[in-house]
């Protein structure tokens, strides 16, 4: 797959980025698609292991954590592809050379591969699936090889960076319009990020700490956010209810010894 410049007339250039572009976006919204189903698999996976360890099954819930760490790879091959479209959409332009796409995305695949750990027993949703599992039977207990802090932090980890709007203080689950950053991936809420950057020439993210610089045309509203803010609120329901459980429990405990 090759491409070079078109030489009639000096608009050929910018027509051939601007049809990079609009091609990149578009398969980057058909994996986007292909990444909230396998989202939504994940979720079922974890619900299976839920039911079959309150049954006792640990054989069939190891098999499933087998399966989870497999399709982990696949999803993280998915997410890499992903961001290297979406890399070569935003950079290319068109030169006198032949263009060898299949080797320019494969160096952004591997760049963006390389800076990540393949470890699926350390990603975020294997974790999730663990200690789901794990509090079937040990609710408020931390997991062999854990600290009791440690459950706070795995409870939350996310693919979410910040869990309120840095400009307007809401939750991020309760904002009306949330989108995030390209470049740093930190959320917002839409009305007040986009008046944020429209006040300031070099609007840097608000974020404290953060560097990166926001674009109007880089803070975006992606599916896969959606998505990863409604399991935010299903994890936020899943602890209260094992809050109002634990509390219901004492309230017995403590009436009995009255």
């Amino acid at each position: 797959m090759a491409s070079t410049s078109d030489p009639r007339g000096g608009g050929g250039v910018p027509a051939a980025s601007g049809v990079m572009t609009t091609s990149a976006s578009m398969l980057c919204s058909e994996n986007q698609s292909l990444i909230i189903e396998m989202r939504k698999v994940f979720n079922m996976m974890k619900e299976i292991a839920v039911d079959l360890e309150r049954e006792n099954e640990s054989a069939k819930v190891n098999e499933l954590e087998n399966t989870v760490a497999e399709l982990l790879a696949t999803y993280e091959d998915c997410t890499y592809q992903t961001s290297a479209i979406e890399s070569v959409g935003n950079t290319y332009q068109p030169g006198a050379e032949l263009t060898d796409f299949k080797k320019l995305l494969n160096d952004e695949f591997m760049k963006f591969k390389g800076n990540k750990s393949s470890a699926p027993q350390n990603h975020p949703i294997m974790r999730q699936f663990r200690e789901a599992v794990w509090n079937v039977h040990h609710s408020g207990q931390p997991m062999p090889g854990e600290e009791q802090e440690d459950i706070v932090m795995t409870n939350n980890q996310s693919t979410i960076l910040n869990i309120t709007c840095p400009l307007s203080g809401k939750p991020i689950t309760e904002l009306a319009e949330p989108v995030r950053g390209v470049d740093c991936m930190h959320v917002y809420e839409k009305k007040a990020i986009m008046g944020y950057i429209s006040r300031n020439a070099q609007a840097k993210c608000p974020i404290t700490g953060c560097p990166r610089f926001l674009r109007q045309d880089k803070v975006v509203s992606d599916p896969l956010l959606l998505v990863e803010i409604e399991e935010m609120r299903s994890m936020s329901k899943e602890n209260m209810t094992a809050t109002l459980v634990e509390d219901f429990t004492m309230t017995d405990d403590e009436e009995e010894e009255d």
